[in-house]
Parts: structure tokens; C-alpha cells; sequence
């Protein structure tokens, strides 16, 4: 990788560790906002997430670091609708991953047929990131609906 290109691919984990980072703050708060009878199971699956978003994060520092950068201290948007029916998170969830994912994807077209590490990393990271976009619009739909969510 030439020194335009590693600039490049640390910017890109920057911003990338800087998405899972507000996606810790995000799914923390989601956990404290759920309220109702299926209120246990789904917050134990947003403190997971938190958790996810923050192994994540580190991934992406260490990266930063393996390639001669400065790991950001700065932290992804967070908003908050003020909408906190669990419907309406999970749709805030859903946007949110989809940013991940696509920063991902920005990071492999950088590495592509530059480095294996930086490669492998970000198709890993697609494919988790795509399986959880999968379990939220499942989450959303109604039961017996086998339609995609990712189409509207």
C-alpha cells in the first residue's frame, strides 16, 4: 500500500471505529428504553450489541495503530428520534447498521488487491454486519411476512 492509500485506509477505520463507538452509546441508551412484556429478552440483545459495537471499535484501533495511524477520538452521530417504541428503535438500529455496513464496504474497495489483512477484515466485518441487518428486519416483521424489509 503506497502512503495516499494507507492514509486512506486509516481514515476509513477511523470512521469506522468512530460508528461502532456511537453504536455502544447508541444500543446502551436503546436498552434503557424499552419498556413492555417482551421488554428482558430485547434488552438483553441491545446490551449485546453494545458489546458488539464496542469489540468492534477496538478491532478497528488496533488496525489504526498496525498501520502507523492515530486511533480517533471522536464518536459517530448520535441522534435520537425521541421515538422509543421498540419498533421505532430497531428502525433507528436499522439505519445505523447500514451506515456500518457501507462504511465496510468503503474500507474494502480501498484494501481490494492492496492488502489481505485490511481484505479479509472488511468482508469478515460485511458479513457480520449484513447478518445482524438480517436479524433487525426480521425483528420488524410481522410474523408470517417473509417479505424483505431492506426494500423499503
Amino acid at each position: 500500500m503506497d502512503d495516499v492509500q494507507n492514509k486512506a485506509a486509516i481514515n476509513a477505520l477511523n470512521l469506522i471505529m468512530e460508528l461502532e463507538l456511537a453504536g455502544v452509546v447508541k444500543y446502551t441508551h436503546y436498552s434503557l428504553m424499552i419498556f413492555g412484556y417482551n421488554r428482558l429478552p430485547i434488552i438483553d440483545w441491545l446490551k449485546g450489541n453494545a458489546d458488539e459495537s464496542l469489540a468492534h471499535a477496538h478491532k478497528a484501533g488496533e488496525l489504526v495503530t498496525l498501520m502507523g495511524g492515530h486511533p480517533s477520538l471522536k464518536i459517530g452521530q448520535l441522534l435520537d428520534s425521541q421515538q422509543h417504541r421498540t419498533e421505532d428503535i430497531l428502525r433507528e438500529s436499522l439505519e445505523h447498521e447500514k451506515c456500518a455496513v457501507a462504511a465496510y464496504y468503503d474500507l474494502l474497495k480501498i484494501a481490494k488487491d492492496q492488502s489481505v489483512l485490511l481484505e479479509e477484515y472488511s468482508r469478515e466485518m460485511i458479513m457480520l454486519e449484513e447478518l445482524h441487518l438480517d436479524a433487525v428486519n426480521k425483528m420488524l416483521r410481522k410474523p408470517a411476512d417473509t417479505s424483505d424489509l431492506k426494500k423499503h
